[in-house]
């Protein structure tokens, strides 16, 4: 496997440290206390015939893997919509790789494992980012942290199924069988790493969140996870089979515009099969950029819901009591839809996208509708309206519906830097993360303090983190967070000091219960 050059500013004591797996020995290193492996094979690279084949096992390999370095990421395009990866990534289709952290100082076995899966809208994003590196939880909670690479955009998150042919066949929901996949090879496998494959949590922020959702509602993965925790998950963001097929099509459509003259007869599945990867992330944007327009209130790169590998929608299945029964820690953000704009305005935000949904939703919810979010200033109704549509209402649906099977906390993270109120942004999505992971250092958090809060910021993410902790080493949250029933709606609201309200922001819950009665 090849990897890419080591960027990540680490200086590294590369004593042999070697652990034996089925598929043979990998050999990892040491660094600020802890002991690191990455870019280990999860399963088979998904090249040449297996494109848009569920993942296979990963061969044994010859000798010792040098596992000090990433794996290849998903192919993607990080100057378009989500940054997630920089120009001196490597980019690969054989992108199907886990890293696993554990601290160096102590011989324990039986360690908590917590999984982590990265977000970036299905199209980009890598295990090699900030939240993918779980130092903040590895050197303070004496955990094991794995994280990996799994198929992004058209190679993992379209369908291409109604293409397939008896000599050329498709799988659906790729990407979400990779992280099945990885699961797996975390049972087989992490015992070898000291961790404990019987207590493993799992947890995403946005489209890992969703991951992280859908898996609870995939067959596939019982027995995988113990706990999980969702972090402003768009938890309805899996489509019908049509809507999916539908997109395949206009995919398909958006291929060919580079294609030789000469191919112009050649079947969707030749094209898919012999496309090169920058014009699969080329047409996929195509699409993505259409999408939000064409079908306000969708994104078009998400699981779909195939009868087969994903039976169900993901809230329907926590409606009847179908997903997985585990504990689960879910929440969002106090304005998750303040920073979706530019070139990343996929929420329908916009008066003819919100026109659009008003159009679908019963005649009789739009009074109240109107009237809770004309309550907020001109400038943040709209945008409250997208990023409560996409994160906050399916969020608290989640919590709702799975509070009658299994133990649910919820929360709501509204911890803002002066800096971030004054631009408009507040606590938007995917902030908690820099709190959370203790990235004190980072430009972004330099930034957002530099007129106060850092402080504040470090100590609420401390507090998160404690309870992030816990739940994966108990089950249970630290004190003064109790659980969340349909009773009293009790949520944790992290600020510069915490506290719990009951049904936050109910006026708002009550009238998309109208407005969205099928969600």
């Amino acid at each position: 496997m090849d990897h890419p050059p080591e960027h990540d500013g680490l200086t590294l004591n590369r004593s042999p440290l070697e652990v034996r797996l089925p598929n043979g020995r990998v050999r990892g290193i040491r660094a600020r206390n802890m002991l690191i492996w990455r870019g280990i094979p999860y399963a088979a690279a998904p090249v040449g015939p297996l494109r848009f084949r569920a993942p296979q096992p990963a061969p044994a390999w010859l000798g010792t893997l040098d596992a000090s370095r990433y794996g290849a990421v998903a192919p993607q395009d990080y100057r378009k919509q989500f940054k997630g990866v920089d120009r001196r990534t490597l980019m690969s289709e054989d992108c199907l790789s886990v890293n696993v952290q554990r601290p160096a100082d102590t011989d324990a076995t039986g360690l908590p494992v917590m999984v982590f899966i990265h977000g970036g809208g299905y199209c980009t994003g890598s295990s090699q980012e900030f939240a993918g590196q779980g130092d903040a939880f590895v050197r303070t909670g004496g955990v094991v942290y794995v994280s990996f690479n799994y198929r992004l955009g058209a190679l993992g998150y379209l369908d291409f199924t109604r293409f397939a042919t008896p000599d050329r066949p498709v799988d659906s929901n790729l990407g979400l069988r990779d992280q099945v996949a990885a699961l797996r090879w975390v049972q087989e496998n992490i015992e070898a790493f000291g961790g404990d494959p019987g207590n493993v949590t799992v947890l995403g922020e946005s489209a890992g969140g969703n991951a992280v959702i859908t898996l609870l509602a995939t067959p596939a993965a019982s027995g995988l996870i113990t706990r999980a925790i969702a972090q402003s998950p768009p938890s309805n963001a899996v489509y019908s089979r049509q809507l999916a097929a539908r997109w395949g099509a206009e995919f398909v459509d958006a291929l060919r515009l580079w294609q030789p003259a000469g191919t112009i007869d050649r079947s969707p599945i030749e094209l898919l099969s012999t496309a090169t990867t920058a014009e699969l992330v080329r047409a996929a944007l195509v699409l993505q950029l259409r999408t939000p327009d064409a079908d306000p209130g969708t994104f078009c790169l998400a699981p779909v819901v195939d009868g087969d590998f994903l039976p169900e929608r993901p809230l329907e299945a926590f409606r009847r009591g179908h997903a997985h029964p585990v504990p689960l820690i879910i929440g969002t953000n106090d304005r998750e839809g303040s920073i979706f704009r530019g070139k990343v305005d996929i929420l329908p935000r916009s008066a003819p996208r919100i026109r659009a949904l008003f159009a679908d939703a019963p005649r009789e919810s739009h009074h109240l509708m109107r009237s809770v979010y004309a309550a907020l200033p001109p400038k943040r109704s709209g945008t409250d309206f997208g990023g409560d549509f996409a994160f906050w209402f399916p969020t608290v649906q989640v919590a709702e519906l799975h509070s009658r099977y299994a133990p649910v906390h919820l929360y709501r993270f509204d911890l803002a830097p002066r800096l971030l109120r004054m631009v408009g942004l507040d606590a938007t999505h995917g902030v908690e993360l820099l709190a959370l992971y203790d990235r004190r250092d980072d430009l972004r958090v330099r930034t957002m303090t530099a007129l106060g809060g850092r402080g504040q910021f470090r100590d609420t993410g401390e507090r998160m983190r404690t309870h992030w902790l816990r739940f994966a080493t108990s089950g249970y949250t630290a004190a003064g967070w109790p659980a969340y029933t349909e009773r009293d709606r009790l949520t944790l609201i992290f600020d510069e000091v915490d506290r719990v309200e009951s049904d936050p922001r109910s006026e708002r819950r009550l009238a998309w219960l109208q407005f969205l009665p099928d969600l």
